[in-house]
């Protein structure tokens, strides 16, 4: 059977540029990054080479790359260690995320409210289309606020957030020491990250949503961000993140993002016609809503959702007809739950039980899209037929 995949967003397909570059390091002799001879000092040429392409990609220097085992880890790292950092000279301190924010953000910060007394977490809701509410925002800006985190693009919809606005909101009405951090995870396959982020203090991407490694990722700070290391020991990463350095994970991280920067244009061209094709197309079937029409999405999501209608029974017969394709985010373990992100756009429980995330890449060709169509209707026209009329 053809395998379909509509599911980049969960993990790309391994580029085969990665693949060889990191085939160097991943077997016989790897040397520390840390220590002096030979070998090392191989492997750290390596390591500081992959940290420059990094440094470029989201446009800033190589001194503020922090190389972590992915995208949760770089989240993780940036709410924690800027938060264990400002309760150092402050009594109070609050982190203000968007409603809509991956786990690794929204989970990070509650626990540290959690873990200690005086820190307070502050979530901004969205409007319908599931962009940011700048006025909110505004709002909930005051002298005790040490972060504030808003992805640059949601994993689930696919929305893009006005980062240019969360910034400036921040300069206006924060104090001068708050951090800006943005989860651009999934809007780093399709955006110029050092323009889109330019005035966002800490950015975090991880490899395997570019077509690079699994466990392999960064955060990357500006110079001034004062940052507390999650894990200590060994002054790896200038004293922010112990522990040694894969040096095969840097490696494939920065071929990736090689990539993803040559054919970036050319790709989202492709991709946005496969888009609204598809758009079109789902558009016409019964009881279909596409999510945000009145918002700009990244080119490789589409987001719908199906009225009476459940999630996992037209995953389950698209699996059947070999198309790859999600609920919602796909980095949760075991059964898709109630997407936090639909119910912050107040998106109706029965409605969102039905929501389907189609996921595409550079290589996603018309042949896919034609069968994705193809195998969606008969699903949705199986299911119409099974729960019967005036569904």
């Amino acid at each position: 059977m053809s395998q379909y995949y509509f599911d980049h967003a969960a993990s790309a397909p391994r580029r085969d540029e990665v693949t060889a570059a990191m085939a160097p390091w991943m077997h016989g002799v790897v040397g520390n990054p840390s220590g002096s001879h030979r070998a090392a000092r191989e492997a750290s040429r390596a390591v500081e080479e992959a940290r420059d392409v990094v440094a470029a990609f989201v446009g800033a220097e190589p001194g503020g790359v922090i190389f972590t085992a992915g995208g949760t880890e770089s989240c993780t790292l940036a709410l924690r260690g800027v938060a264990l950092a400002h309760r150092r000279s402050h009594e109070r301190t609050t982190l203000v995320v968007s409603a809509i924010e991956h786990h690794a953000v929204l989970d990070t910060a509650r626990s540290l409210a959690e873990e200690f007394e005086s820190v307070r977490v502050r979530e901004v809701g969205v409007d319908a289309d599931g962009v940011l509410d700048v006025g909110a925002l505004y709002e909930t800006l005051d002298d005790t606020v040490a972060l504030v985190s808003v992805m640059a693009a949601n994993n689930e919809t696919g929305v893009l957030q006005p980062l240019d606005a969360v910034a400036a909101a921040v300069r206006e009405r924060a104090p001068e020491a708050t951090v800006t951090h943005s989860d651009a995870v999934a809007a780093a396959p399709w955006l110029d990250l050092a323009q889109y982020c330019a005035g966002i203090d800490a950015v975090s991407i991880c490899a395997h949503k570019l077509g690079g490694p699994v466990n392999a990722g960064a955060l990357v700070v500006r110079a001034d961000v004062n940052l507390v290391a999650v894990t200590p020991g060994g002054g790896q990463e200038r004293g922010r993140r112990g522990g040694t350095v894969d040096v095969a994970a840097c490696v494939g991280l920065a071929a990736a993002l090689r990539c993803v920067e040559e054919d970036r244009v050319r790709g989202e061209v492709r991709v946005r016609a496969h888009q609204a094709r598809l758009r079109a197309s789902l558009a016409r079937m019964p009881g279909a809503r596409i999510t945000a029409e009145g918002a700009a999405t990244l080119p490789g999501t589409l987001h719908v959702t199906f009225e009476g209608l459940a999630s996992d029974e037209l995953l389950f017969l698209l699996d059947r007809d070999g198309v790859c394709a999600s609920a919602a985010s796909s980095c949760s373990s075991g059964a898709a739950g109630a997407s936090h992100v639909l119910a912050a756009m107040g998106v109706a429980p029965a409605r969102a039980r039905g929501a389907l995330r189609l996921t595409m890449g550079r290589e996603t060709s018309d042949d896919d899209v034609t069968a994705v169509v193809a195998a969606l209707t008969r699903a949705v026209d199986r299911l119409r037929d099974a729960t019967g009329p005036g569904v």
